[in-house]
């Protein structure tokens, strides 16, 4: 995708025909535009199947049997962070800068050396990598199980001895001590799935095992956790919209350098970069000793405090809005959106503070919930669930800005989040409407994780 990228934007014969300032400029159509969404999508192809297995692939190199392993599976989760962050620094940064100064073409290049790079790197250790055997999909399976419970009318009954269908996993190339050796039946919890398996099955062709139905209910249980999840996204979705707009209204001068507005998504990225080794070398081994325990911190507790800091994101950032416009006012700027106010666009970045912390806690957290939770036969689906979280929530504030805009227009005839000028927003309501909306989902979080009960290794059940 990056190759396709890298080549329309360096051949000029592959763009659209270049146009004069106050001119109509043409937009690109035909094989053209044919070509840019193939290498945009492409590249989305890409991202989405590594993001999706590099979690679950990193993470099973250290030994699930052992503290020590899982002490650095821990790490490893709060490094895969890190480097996400140092990759989007560098992208934001240096790699904005050669687009804008030196072409696309050489914007894309980079890119494309990078990626190449990498796999190299990657494939250098190949020979070393404990690799799990495909065993099938996941996605069928739940599936499967869905539509045969469903289908099925009777019960599964239990023989005398109990219904045990050996539950061990999938072998792993060079992984001693990973195979499940332990059987188990169905339980108790989501009994409607306990429909899936039958000793006379209506359909022979979706016949499920124990170990199948057992699979996809731990997954489900895992889901009410995603979901609580997607407002912390739809918040973060701010940072790069409407936080932008604030900073573009204020004096963003440090020294004698003006910072673009459009670079302030470095704060988030910086912010995290400095805390991940922070909360890996300096948190999590004084929570060890203060509670005793291995893990320290619970998965579920690293979300909670993600989501507690992003309600108080949304509180400073409708404060910070509040100073924003009082200047404005105070300025007589609120109608001459052409001059920089006399406030720092530092203030913008206190929000960029409390969400990125947010994220940090919750991102990590979250792939190491779905990693330890679920199922082996299942992790690098759960895993991916938590870079949906991120798609969905910038889906979700997309749906909240167009309902608040409609809403208010048929109340007051004049949108919240829609004009010319800043200044003529409501811009700290839709602030305050976040942080609601945020405490209302964190009370939606403990509903679901105080009745969580924790089955990985290393955690505790509370």
């Amino acid at each position: 995708g990056l190759i396709v990228l890298t080549v329309q934007a360096h051949a000029p014969s592959l763009m659209p025909e270049a146009c004069e300032a106050g001119s109509r400029c043409d937009e690109v159509g035909g094989g053209k535009a044919a070509m840019l969404f193939c290498g945009l999508y492409l590249v989305a192809l890409g991202i989405g199947g590594i993001k999706g297995s590099l979690p679950s692939h990193g993470a099973e190199q250290f030994d699930d049997s052992t503290p020590s392993g899982r002490k650095q599976r821990s790490t490893f989760f709060n490094y895969f962070v890190f480097c996400l962050s140092f990759g989007g620094l560098l992208a934001c940064t240096f790699v904005v800068w050669v687009a804008d100064n030196k072409g696309w073409q050489w914007g894309f290049g980079i890119s494309t050396i990078s990626i190449v790079l990498s796999i190299t790197v990657f494939f250098a250790g190949s020979a070393t990598y404990r690799s799990k055997i495909p065993s099938g999909s996941p996605l069928a399976t739940i599936f499967k199980v869905l539509v045969a419970a469903s289908l099925n009318n009777g019960w599964f009954s239990r023989s005398s001895g109990g219904a045990v269908v050996s539950m061990s996993s999938s072998p792993c190339n060079g992984v001693p001590g990973n195979e499940n050796k332990d059987s188990e039946a169905l339980t108790n919890t989501l009994k409607f799935l306990n429909r899936a398996v039958e000793s006379n099955p209506k359909y022979s062709t979706i016949q499920c095992t124990v170990e199948q139905v057992e699979d996809v209910k731990i997954v489900l249980k895992e889901l009410p956790i995603f979901a609580c999840t997607i407002m912390l996204n739809a918040c973060l979705a701010q940072l790069n919209t409407f936080s932008v707009e604030q900073a573009a209204t204020m004096n963003t001068k440090l020294g004698s350098f003006k910072v673009p507005p459009a670079s302030l998504t470095v704060f988030p990225v910086l912010f995290v970069m400095v805390l991940a080794p922070i909360y890996d070398m300096i948190i999590v081994p004084l929570a060890r000793k203060v509670t005793e325990t291995e893990i320290g911190i619970t998965h579920l507790r690293r979300i909670g405090f993600g989501l507690v800091l992003s309600i108080f994101s949304m509180a400073v950032a409708a404060l910070v809005e509040v100073k924003r416009k009082r200047m404005a006012i105070n300025s007589g700027l609120v109608d001459d959106a052409t001059k920089p106010l006399p406030i720092s666009f530092l203030w913008v970045a206190l929000q960029y503070l409390f969400l990125g912390s947010a994220d940090l806690f919750t991102f990590a957290g979250l792939l190491e919930f779905f990693f330890t939770e679920t199922p082996i036969r299942m992790r690098s689906l759960a895993t991916s669930l938590t870079f949906a979280s991120l798609a969905v929530g910038y889906y979700l504030s997309s749906a909240i800005v167009s309902i608040v805009n409609s809403v208010t227009t048929k109340i007051s005839h004049r949108p919240w989040l829609s004009g010319a000028n800043l200044n003529h927003y409501h811009l700290e309501r839709f602030y305050w409407l976040l942080c609601l909306l945020s405490v209302l989902n964190f009370l939606h979080f403990l509903f679901w994780a105080l009745r969580y009960k924790y089955r990985g290794k290393g955690t505790t059940t509370e």
